[in-house]
């Protein structure tokens, strides 16, 4: 079965029993400060969870984009991937478990569906603790599943260890309750349905020995499906108003939540479509399927090229050499993971940085740059000559990949050359520092061997730090090479570069004291007019160059307005008039200016553009140009603003520059 296959079954089963389909959103969160990326096909539907009608109805379904990175050490195991697609199906308040339960299996095991064998399917649910009792509803509607089928329901014993004859096993809230998104929201207890392999895969023998269950990591079980019942709104115990805004140690340091039971219950279902793809066509590892098929084989081919011309790739010859997938397949896997990510990332507006989903990207890219060199990949611009091969194998089902292919490019062409140097400073710094320690040895020709030999100490938290401020090096790839070079890279070692971290951030502070928030420099009448005319701006770029872009600063006084805003490539003269025109158009128009003060999620329902997210609150100003039937601009600001655009005066671009990689920055002014 292919994916696209796997894809459109999945819609067909579900609108047959009633589910309206919805496209998959960004992955990039709607002014969500809680999460960097969308990281199931619930985290969208959040206000409709908690009682918001949706316009599409009571039942839906789609395939969404995900990003989780919690697991990125993982990735070149079997089953991990930082991207996926979740097939997933909710109710608003609509069915409950029974049916959810039933449906999943029927899809699963019926021949007109899936066709999976009943005997290789084992499920967990929750078992219980002081917040909620075991979900015995769920227990027992599995039971009447395989009943039907004529095996075994057993559910899992502790006592007895009966997990060769169970088929239901119980387990805590850390494996089998899944939510909220982010501290606080819906969430409940999850019933997962895995596949048994039958055999270990991550290792030879299963380390749990008789003892193997679903859980276990030796790679046996392989979870394709999460059916969760959201029938609880964890809160926290002290009231949000008690927190003070941005400190956030406070908040780690009090978690203690009360679980809510909510008025509306729902279902949120989840499905990995390429590890449900990978059971279907009977591959151990999520590497084998049609999706990454042919990603692998390009960087086969990039590690035997005779020809190494970007420009002339498609008429370039190949040797028999190079590196195998089969002789390294972890560095291949997280190559192609790493890299597919990046292009879906970078698709929806992300680009490298050292903060938030910027820096998680950056981490992305330079993982894959690192491991590439280590099965000689040494041609310049393979990352993108790898995109092209993803961009190949998505564009159909997401054409936004394709249309942002010339940003796609430059921004792994630029993250790609910047780091080759930083990567050559970098191991060449920790070579020096590591090296000396080892009287006769020259650092250039530190070995593994010789580092375990001569029994080198832990690495040093400060000199780690001082590498990545100095050079833009990434402590966890230092930690890494750590690893590898045989050198201790404990607690105290991250300890030690945590507290260098917090030494520089708050030198950076003190150099920034004096700023506006919103970057205002001023508050007088005429920066005020320059505060709203960025608002202005920012709609007219969108609507000309494209929806990745997203405000990266600002700095306002009284005589002009300095914009920077997240694209890569320089402005054309034609697109400097068409948002000149765009612009004064709405100053024309003497569109009313409204703000209203509203809770993050109605704001986040309304399509508000947010800026700086870690600075919100429960309660944001959301300021709206526009009549209410045709909005032009709706943003989460604290800066003072007109009452309507037509005290602007005439807008007009003076600058257009670069302002760092991805970014560009605009002057203008107001005449």
């Amino acid at each position: 079965m292919t994916a696209e296959e796997l894809r459109k079954k999945y819609i067909k089963f579900f609108k047959e029993k009633g589910h309206q389909e919805i496209a998959s959103a960004s992955l990039v969160p709607e002014n969500d400060p809680t999460t960097l990326f969308i990281t199931a096909g619930m985290h969208p539907l959040v206000p409709y969870l908690m009682g918001e009608k949706h316009p599409k109805g009571k039942r839906l379904v789609s395939v969404q984009k995900c990003v989780r990175t919690v697991d990125i050490e993982d990735v070149g195991d079997s089953t991990h991937n930082t991207f996926f697609e979740m097939l997933g199906n909710w109710s608003l308040g609509d069915y409950f478990k029974q049916d959810s339960i039933k449906w999943s299996w029927e899809f699963l095991t019926d021949k007109k569906w899936l066709n999976i064998s009943p005997e290789k399917i084992k499920v967990t649910v929750f078992e219980g603790d002081k917040d909620a009792s075991r979900d015995d509803e769920s227990v027992k509607i599995w039971q009447k599943c395989f009943k039907k089928s004529k095996i075994s329901f057993e559910v899992y014993d502790n006592k007895k260890k009966n997990n060769k004859t169970a088929r239901i096993f119980p387990l805590p809230k850390k494996d089998n309750w899944w939510g909220p998104a982010g501290e606080t929201g819906p969430c409940g207890p999850d019933t997962e349905i895995f596949i048994d392999l039958g055999k270990p895969v991550n290792f030879e023998k299963c380390p749990n020995n008789n003892n193997c269950k679903p859980g276990c990591n030796c790679g046996r079980y392989i979870e394709i499906w999460n059916n969760v019942f959201m029938e609880y709104n964890r809160k926290f115990k002290i009231p949000n108003s008690e927190f003070q805004i941005n400190s956030k140690s406070q908040i780690q340091n009090n978690k203690k939540y009360k679980y809510i039971a909510l008025s509306q219950k729902n279902v949120d279902t989840g499905m990995g479509l390429e590890r449900t793809l990978a059971i279907l066509n009977g591959f151990d590892n999520v590497y084998e399927i049609e999706l990454f098929k042919l990603i692998i084989q390009k960087i086969e081919h990039l590690t035997i090229r005779t020809l190494m011309h970007f420009e002339t790739e498609e008429k370039e010859e190949y040797e028999n050499s190079g590196t195998k997938y089969k002789d390294n397949p972890k560095a291949f896997r997280i190559i192609a993971d790493h890299i597919r990510t990046s292009v879906f990332m970078i698709s929806d507006g992300v680009i490298p940085s050292n903060l938030g989903r910027g820096y998680v990207l950056r981490r992305l890219i330079r993982r894959a740059i690192r491991y590439a060199k280590m099965i000689k990949i040494e041609e310049s611009h393979f990352t993108f000559l790898i995109a092209k091969e993803i961009i190949k194998i998505y564009k159909d089902v997401y054409p936004e990949l394709e249309k942002n292919r010339d940003f796609i490019q430059d921004c792994l062409v630029k993250e790609e050359h910047k780091f080759c140097q930083t990567l050559e400073r970098g191991l060449k710094e920790l070579k020096k520092i590591y090296g000396t320690v080892i009287r006769g040895v020259d650092p250039e020709n530190l070995s593994k061997d010789m580092v375990i030999q001569n029994n080198i100490m832990r690495a040093d938290g400060k000199k780690i730090f001082h590498i990545y401020e100095t050079y833009g090096f990434p402590i966890e790839m230092s930690q890494e090479i750590m690893k590898e070079w045989g050198i201790a890279f404990d607690e105290e070692t991250i300890e030690e570069a945590k507290k260098a971290f917090k030494e520089h951030q708050e030198l950076s502070r003190t150099a920034s004291v004096g700023m506006f928030k919103g970057g205002l420099a001023d508050a007088g009448e005429q920066a005020t007019k320059y505060h709203t005319a960025t608002h202005l701006l920012l709609g007219s770029l969108r609507r000309i160059l494209g929806n990745h872009i997203y405000q990266k600063g600002s700095n306002i006084n009284a005589d002009r307005l300095r914009f920077d805003f997240s694209h890569s490539e320089k402005l054309s003269e034609d697109e400097k008039q068409k948002i000149e025109y765009l612009v004064n158009k709405q100053i024309q128009k003497k569109l009313p200016i409204n703000s209203e003060e509203m809770s993050l999620e109605k704001a986040k329902q309304l399509g508000a553009i947010g800026v700086f997210d870690s600075k919100y609150g429960d309660k944001v100003k959301v300021y709206t140009i526009g009549n209410p039937d045709n909005v032009f601009s709706r943003e989460i600001c604290n800066g003072p603003h007109v009452k309507n655009t037509s005290e602007l005066g005439k807008f007009k671009i003076r600058k257009e520059q670069s302002s760092s990689a991805g970014v560009r920055r605009i002057k203008a002014i107001l005449e």
